[in-house]
């Protein structure tokens, strides 16, 4: 999340704002659609850990 906040170099005072991208591009959900891809891989992913079989150690 926080790769998706709007920041400032303190030395340079260059702005860092992800919307911009978005609003350049006209995907204003682009970030929350990310989001919302990101939480369904772990949640797939989770899943498919939770089937393997257990090793013997």
């Amino acid at each position: 999340m926080e790769r998706y906040a709007v920041t400032t170099h303190k030395e340079s005072g260059i702005v860092n704002d992800p919307n911009l991208w978005c609003d350049e591009h006209n995907q204003p959900r682009y970030i929350i659609d990310l989001l919302k891809r990101i939480v369904t891989l772990s949640i797939e992913t989770m899943k498919i850990v939770k089937a393997l079989p257990k090793l013997g150690l």
